[in-house]
C-alpha cells in the first residue's frame, strides 16, 4: 500500500501578516513616542520659563525678599520697589471684568445656543469671532476714546450719586482708573465667553432637552435646568479662560488705568496692574536692580496666574463630581 504524504501548508503569508502587525506596530510605538515629546515639551518650556524668570530676578529677590510683595513703594531713583499695589490693580481690574462679562456672555451665549433662529444665531457668531480676533491695542483705543470720556461725564457721575456711601464708588472720578480698566477688559473677554460657552451649549444631546420637554417643562425651563447644567464644566472653563485672558492683559489696560502704583477701596482712583508696568518700564530701565524688579514682576503674575488656573481646575473637578453624583442620585 503506497504511503500517503501530506502536504504542509506554507507559512509564507501568516509569516508575511505578522511582519506587517511588527511593523505597524513599529510605526504606533514611534507616532507615541512623538506625541509624547510634543506634550513633554509644553511641560518643559513652561519649567524654562520659570527658570529663566527665577534666574534673570535673582538680585531683587536677595534684596527684598518677601518685602517685595508686601510693599507697594516703587521707586526707580531710590531703587525701592515692591509689587503689592500692582497685584492690587491686577486682582482689582480682572474682578471687575468677571464680575461684568460673566452674566453678560452666559447670557448671550445662551440666547444664541438656544433661543435665537439659527440664521440669526450663525451670523452673530461670525462677528463675535471678529471681536475677540481684535487687537487689543484696538480696545486700548476703544477705553481712551470712547469708553473713558463716558465714564467721566456720565457712568462715574452717576454711581457716585446712587451708590457714594459704598466705598468702591467715592473719591474724585477722572474717568480712568480701575473701573474704566475693568469694563474695557470685560469688553475684551465677553467675546471669549459667549464663544466658548455657545459651542459646549450646542454640543449638549438633543435627547436633554427633548426628554425636559416630554415632561411638560417650557423651552426655557428645559435651557435653565436641563442644558445649563449639563454644561456646567465647559462654561466654567470659558470663564476661566477669560480670567487668564485678563490677568495678562497689557496695551488695554495701560491705557486707561491711570499707571499710578497705590492701593485704594474705590474704583474710581488710578491704578497699575503688573503686565502694564512691565510693558511701560522695562525698555527704560536705568539700573540692574529695576530691570530684575520687573523680571520678578514677571514671575509674580505667572504664579498668580497658574494658582487662580489651578484653583479653576480644582474648582472644575468638584463640580463636575458634584453634578454626576447628583444624576447617580
Amino acid at each position: 500500500m503506497a504511503a500517503s504524504t501530506t502536504t504542509v501548508p506554507s507559512a509564507g503569508p501568516l509569516a508575511g501578516s505578522r511582519s506587517f502587525l511588527s511593523r505597524l506596530r513599529d510605526a504606533d510605538e514611534i507616532a507615541r513616542l512623538i506625541t509624547l515629546i510634543f506634550a513633554a515639551s509644553v511641560v518643559l518650556l513652561t519649567i524654562l520659563l520659570v527658570f529663566e524668570l527665577w534666574q534673570q530676578s535673582v538680585l531683587a529677590r536677595h534684596k527684598f525678599g518677601f518685602e517685595f510683595f508686601r510693599s507697594s513703594t516703587w521707586d526707580p531713583i531710590a531703587e525701592q520697589f515692591g509689587a503689592l499695589a500692582f497685584i492690587y490693580g491686577t486682582i482689582v481690574t480682572a474682578t471687575v471684568a468677571l464680575v461684568i462679562a460673566v452674566p453678560l456672555g452666559i447670557g448671550a451665549a445662551i440666547f444664541l445656543a438656544e433661543l435665537a433662529p439659527a440664521r440669526l444665531s450663525d451670523t452673530l457668531e461670525f462677528f463675535i469671532d471678529l471681536l475677540a480676533a481684535v487687537p487689543s491695542v484696538i480696545y486700548g483705543l476703544l477705553g481712551v476714546f470712547i469708553v473713558e470720556p463716558l465714564m467721566r461725564r456720565y457712568v462715574d457721575p452717576s454711581l457716585k450719586h446712587i451708590l457714594g456711601f459704598v466705598p468702591l464708588f467715592q473719591g474724585p472720578a477722572y474717568g480712568l482708573g480701575f473701573l474704566t480698566a475693568g469694563i474695557v477688559l470685560a469688553i475684551m473677554v465677553i467675546p471669549y465667553i459667549i464663544s466658548v460657552s455657545r459651542e459646549v451649549l450646542l454640543s449638549v444631546p438633543r435627547d436633554q432637552r427633548e426628554a425636559a420637554l416630554a415632561l411638560g417643562a417650557t423651552r426655557w425651563e428645559s435651557t435653565w435646568k436641563v442644558v445649563v447644567p449639563f454644561a456646567r464644566t465647559g462654561i466654567l472653563g470659558s470663564v476661566f479662560l477669560a480670567l487668564a485672558r485678563s490677568l495678562g492683559e497689557t496695551m488695554a489696560v495701560a491705557m486707561v488705568i491711570g499707571n499710578d502704583p497705590k492701593i485704594s477701596a474705590s474704583l474710581f482712583s488710578a491704578g497699575y496692574s503688573i503686565a502694564a508696568v512691565i510693558a511701560n518700564e522695562l525698555a527704560e530701565a536705568t539700573s540692574e536692580l529695576h530691570t530684575q524688579s520687573l523680571i520678578e514682576l514677571g514671575l509674580v503674575l505667572f504664579l498668580l496666574t497658574f494658582v487662580l488656573n489651578g484653583l479653576a481646575r480644582i474648582l472644575i473637578v468638584v463640580t463636575s463630581q458634584r453634578g454626576a453624583g447628583s444624576v447617580r442620585a
